[in-house]
C-alpha cells in the first residue's frame, strides 16, 4: 500500500526520525550505492511517474521509497524495488533507502514539476483610440512554472512588439504603443513560452484571447452644414451635412434634425470625406424660430453645426370672383385676401393694412369678357419679402354682333374666280355665323376660299346667332361676268366669212362664162359691179356694228 507522507520542503524540516539519521555523517560512505531512476525527471504538473530504487548489494533489503507524494509499489525483486508516484503537482526530493550488510544505503532524486499558466489574458483596449495617441497593451498571466523559464510576448497581428519575464504571481506585462491608422481593426495579443528545451521537452506556448483595436481621426472644425433660411410649414427642402478629414468616414455616425424632429438621413462617404442629405418637412406646430442640427460622432467624440430656420405659414393670396360669368351689365365683386401678416394688392390698389383683404366693384361690358384680374401678396419673414401672385379671369355673356369693319356690305368680284367672304362675329357665347341668299337656301361658306360665278350674284342675309340672341347683317354680291363682248363679235365674224365665200363663188361662175363665151361685157363698164364687197372691208364693219 503506498504511503503518505505530508509534504515539508527540503530540507527544512527531516520527514522522520530515520530519514534525518540516514542523512547523518556516520551513514554514509557505505561501499554499495543504492541507484534511483530516472534522476532529476520533469514533468507536467499532475503528472505521474515511476520510480525505481536498485543497487548491487547481493544481501540488500527493505527497500523503500520516502517522499511526500502519493506513492504506490508496483514490483520488488533481489535489489529493486519500483514504485508509482502519481498526482505530481509541485517540485520535490525523493529518497530511495535500503539495508546492506546491516548498514542503511540511500540514493535521491529531484523531481520538476512544470506547468502552463492557468490564464493569460490581455486588458481591453479603448473602445476607439485616437491616432496620434499613446495606449498601453497590459497583459496578465497567472500561474505557470518554473518561472524562470517563463516569458510573455506582446503581438499585433504576428509582429512581436515586446518580450519580457514574468516574475509576479500574476505576473503583469505593458507596452507602450503609438496609435495610427495603420492600428485600425488590427488584433492585439499576449503570448506565453514556457522554454522547457533544455530539459529535453519543448516549447509550451499559451495565447490569449485577441483584442481588435479601432482607432480615428475626428478634426476640430465642425461640419459644413447648408439648409434654408425660410421653411413653409408643410413644405419641404434640402439639409446637406458635410465633414472633411475623417477617419474611418464609413464608421461614423451621423444625427440630422429640425428642432425636435429627427431627419431621415443618407449617408454617403469618400475618402476622408462624409457627407448627410436629408428632406426637412416643415409642421405646423414648429412655426417660428427653429434650429437645424447635425451631430458627426466618431470614437465617443462629437463634432455639432447648428443654423437658424424660420418656419412661416404663408396663405394666400386667395383671389375670388362675386360670380366667374355673369351676363353684360352686372354688378361683379373681385376681393384678394391672405393671412395674417400678409400685404395684398388688387390690380396695382393695396389692401389698408397687412392681414386686410382688397376689393373692387364693376359693372360688367363687352371689354370685360376675359379681363384678367391680378392680386399679389408680400409677407415679410425676418428682414427678407416673399412675394406670391394669383390671377383671375371674368367671363361676361353678351349677344352676337358682327364686326361691319371686317363684314363689307357690297362686294363687287368677276365671274369665275376664287374669292373668301370674310366676316367675323363676335359675342360670349361665341355665336354661329352663316351667310343665306335672299328668296332661296342658297348659303355660301365664310372666312374660306370658295369658287365665284354668276350664279352667286344677289343679296345674302348674313346672320351669328347663339343662346343670346341673333344679329343679321345684309352682303350684296355683285358678279361681273368676264366676257359680255363676245356675241356680237362672233356674229359679226361669221357675216364678213358669208360675205366672202359669196365673192368668190359669184368670182368663179363669171370666169368660167368667160371661158365659154355664154356671156357679154359691157363696153362702158371695165369694173364689176360688186366692188364695194371686197372680204377686207367687210371684216372691218362688222366690229363697229359690234361695237
Amino acid at each position: 500500500m503506498a504511503t503518505m507522507v505530508p509534504s515539508v520542503s527540503w530540507p527544512r524540516a527531516c520527514w522522520t526520525l530515520l530519514v534525518c539519521y540516514l542523512l547523518t555523517p556516520g551513514a554514509q560512505g557505505q561501499e554499495f550505492l543504492l541507484r534511483v531512476e530516472p534522476q532529476n525527471p520533469v514533468l507536467p504538473a499532475g503528472g505521474s511517474l515511476l520510480v525505481n530504487c536498485s543497487t548491487d548489494c547481493p544481501s540488500s533489503k527493505n527497500i523503500v521509497l520516502e517522499t511526500s507524494l502519493s506513492k504506490e509499489l508496483v514490483d520488488n525483486g533481489m535489489g529493486w524495488a519500483a514504485f508509482h508516484l502519481s498526482n505530481v503537482t509541485g517540485n520535490s526530493r525523493i529518497l530511495c533507502s535500503a539495508y546492506c550488510n546491516g548498514s542503511q544505503i540511500t540514493g535521491s532524486s529531484n523531481i520538476t514539476v512544470y506547468r502552463l499558466p492557468e490564464r493569460v489574458e490581455l486588458a481591453p483596449l479603448p473602445p476607439w483610440q485616437p491616432v496620434g495617441q499613446n495606449f498601453t497593451l497590459r497583459c496578465q498571466v497567472e500561474g505557470g512554472s518554473p518561472r524562470s523559464s517563463l516569458t510573455v510576448v506582446l503581438l499585433r497581428q504576428e509582429e512581436e512588439l515586446s518580450r519580457q519575464p514574468a516574475v509576479e504571481e500574476p505576473a503583469e506585462v505593458t507596452a507602450t504603443v503609438l496609435a495610427s491608422r495603420g492600428h485600425h481593426g488590427a488584433h492585439f495579443s499576449c503570448r506565453t513560452e514556457l522554454d522547457m528545451q533544455p530539459q529535453g521537452l519543448g516549447l509550451f506556448v499559451n495565447t490569449s484571447a485577441p483584442r481588435q483595436l479601432r482607432t480615428f481621426v475626428l478634426p476640430v472644425t465642425p461640419p459644413r452644414l447648408v439648409a434654408p433660411r425660410f421653411l413653409e410649414v408643410e413644405t419641404s427642402c434640402p439639409v446637406d451635412c458635410t465633414l472633411d478629414g475623417l477617419f474611418p468616414a464609413s464608421e461614423a455616425q451621423v444625427y440630422l434634425a429640425l428642432g425636435d424632429q429627427m431627419l431621415n438621413a443618407t449617408v454617403m462617404n469618400h475618402g476622408d470625406t462624409l457627407t448627410a442629405t436629408a428632406t426637412a418637412t416643415a409642421r405646423a406646430d414648429q412655426e417660428g424660430a427653429q434650429e437645424i442640427v447635425c451631430n458627426v460622432t466618431l470614437g465617443g467624440e462629437r463634432r455639432e453645426a447648428r443654423e437658424n430656420l424660420t418656419v412661416f405659414s404663408f396663405l394666400g393670396p386667395i383671389l375670388d370672383l362675386s360670380e366667374p360669368s355673369v351676363p353684360e351689365g352686372a354688378t361683379v365683386t373681385v376681393s384678394c385676401m391672405a393671412g395674417a401678416r400678409v400685404q395684398v394688392t388688387l390690380d396695382g390698389v393695396p389692401a389698408a393694412a397687412p392681414g386686410q383683404p382688397a376689393q373692387l366693384q364693376l359693372n360688367a361690358t363687352e371689354s370685360d369678357d376675359g379681363r384678367s384680374f391680378f392680386c399679389s401678396a408680400t409677407l415679410e419673414v425676418d428682414g427678407e419679402f416673399l412675394h406670391r401672385n394669383s390671377s383671375v379671369q371674368l367671363r361676361v355673356l353678351y349677344g352676337p354682333k358682327i364686326d361691319r369693319a371686317t363684314c363689307p356690305q357690297y362686294l363687287k368680284w368677276k365671274d369665275k374666280t376664287t374669292h373668301v367672304l370674310q366676316c367675323q362675329a363676335r359675342g360670349n357665347p361665341y355665336p354661329e355665323l352663316r351667310c343665306l341668299k335672299e328668296g332661296s337656301s342658297r348659303e355660301v361658306p365664310v372666312g374660306i376660299p370658295f369658287f365665284v360665278n354668276v350664279t352667286h350674284n344677289g343679296t345674302y342675309q348674313c346672320q351669328a346667332s347663339s343662346s343670346r340672341g341673333k344679329y343679321t347683317l345684309v352682303v350684296v354680291m355683285d358678279i361681273e361676268a368676264g366676257n359680255s363682248h363676245f356675241v356680237p363679235v362672233f356674229l359679226a365674224v361669221l357675216t364678213t366669212l358669208g360675205v366672202v365665200t359669196v365673192v368668190v363663188a359669184l368670182m368663179y361662175v363669171f370666169r368660167a362664162q368667160k371661158r365659154s363665151g355664154r356671156y357679154h361685157v359691157r363696153q362702158e363698164s371695165t369694173s364689176l359691179p360688186l366692188t364695194s364687197m371686197q372680204p377686207t372691208e367687210a371684216m372691218g364693219e362688222e366690229p363697229s356694228r359690234a361695237e
